[in-house]
């Protein structure tokens, strides 16, 4: 099957479907709105139900769940749609989505819990994350799927003593989904750090340090036809901190498709206010170049409401002009996924690389305006 990246309409918010050439599926956050009311949000939990396939037990599955970071707009509707606890105890008249391996940092909910109290959900994501640990120090050579986890990044004080074969290092390739090693798949883990000084640890927490993942899909035997970056809420001074680390060799950098991080944020491209300094507002530019990475014809997608230019951040108007520049720098394209009348932003993914998959006509709040997509040899042509 073709392998694709779906990007659901969640207005400022995450939630991402990876589809690789095998049918192996990796969520990476989520933001499943409530539907009721007399003006619901699209019906995302049934756009991505539509997506997966069952298990031999009939119950809806993903490979692997990512969580970026545990703000709720990354993990709302984490309790009420996926299957918490041991799979050997999933109840038959479930239609809970279960989760066959979880991707988790100790290191973002520490952070996290410096400053903000976790919302249900992130708990409910922490609580899932230490049963696994415990099923797993408990049987090393037995867990199931179910009961799976890779933890992303190094924790600090011997805490992890006894789960070196599932932790991720930063700055380090893996490939590893539910036990196997994948060849459809290669992954490098950009962030989060390990634990450094006290003051460069309150740096990291007050600045939305999330995971950041670089993806390398392959599709058509080219291993990496879609090198994907995705990076959470991640704000300038991560992105200036991978700049500094990676700048003399960024190939880890390089995508073809950019999740813009935080929501199209003015804030992961500059410290200055746009109220407070308006047009004088200066940019990052090392956080602008480790966001500027791109392959030709690029796809930078910013999973927001509609963007319109006024003093709302996120989304920001002049950081979707700075991205749009970015992008059109390579031929590429900058994407809004407000743009798509409800329904997920597609990418299809072959191995002359990711170009949308469905036509939609949308608000035109985007670079371009209303329009349609065309894609001919790898550029794209009006508005997708």
């Amino acid at each position: 099957m073709a392998a694709e990246l779906s990007f659901f309409p969640v207005d400022n918010g995450d939630m991402t479907l990876l589809t690789l050439e095998s049918g192996k599926v990796i969520l990476i956050d989520c933001n499943i709105r409530d539907i009721a009311g007399d003006d619901p949000p699209p019906d995302v939990l049934k756009q991505l139900k539509d997506r997966l396939k069952k298990d031999s037990d009939g119950r809806y599955f993903v490979d692997a769940f990512l969580l970026s970071h545990p703000d709720q707009d990354h993990c709302r509707g984490f309790a009420s749609a996926f299957y918490l606890g041991d799979p050997a105890d999933y109840p038959a008249s479930s239609n809970k989505i279960l989760i066959k391996e979880l991707w988790s940092s100790p290191l973002i909910f520490r952070r996290k819990k410096r400053h903000e109290t976790l919302c249900s959900d992130a708990s409910a994501f922490n609580d899932e994350a230490r049963r696994r640990v415990r099923a797993y120090r408990a049987s090393p050579y037995g867990v199931i799927d179910g009961n799976r986890i890779q933890i992303m990044g190094e924790d600090e004080g011997g805490k992890q003593q006894g789960l070196e074969s599932i932790v991720v290092k930063a700055d380090t390739y893996f490939r590893m989904l539910c036990g196997l090693t994948q060849f459809d798949f290669r992954a490098y883990l950009l962030a989060p750090q390990p634990q450094g000084t006290e003051e460069e640890e309150e740096v990291r927490s007050k600045n939305n340090s999330s995971v950041i993942v670089r993806f390398e899909v392959a599709a058509g035997g080219k291993a990496d036809a879609c090198r994907f970056l995705t990076g959470g809420d991640a704000d300038v001074t991560i992105w200036e901190r991978l700049w500094d680390r990676h700048k003399n060799a960024p190939e880890p950098l390089r995508y073809d498709v950019l999740q813009v991080p935080h929501h199209c944020s003015w804030h992961c491209l500059s410290y200055d206010s746009i109220r407070d300094y308006g047009d004088k507002a200066k940019i990052s530019p090392d956080a602008k170049s480790a966001l500027s990475q791109t392959l030709r014809f690029a796809r930078l997608v910013a999973s927001c409401k509609a963007i319109s230019p006024d003093d709302s951040d996120p989304p920001s108007h002049r950081a979707m002009q700075e991205y749009t520049a970015i992008a059109k720098a390579d031929e590429g394209r900058f994407y809004e996924t407000a743009d798509y009348n409800g329904e997920p932003f597609e990418l299809e993914i072959t191995v002359a690389g990711p170009s949308p998959k469905t036509v939609r006509t949308g608000s035109g709040s985007g670079a371009g305006g209303a329009g349609t997509t065309s894609a001919v040899g790898g550029a794209v042509l009006g508005h997708g």
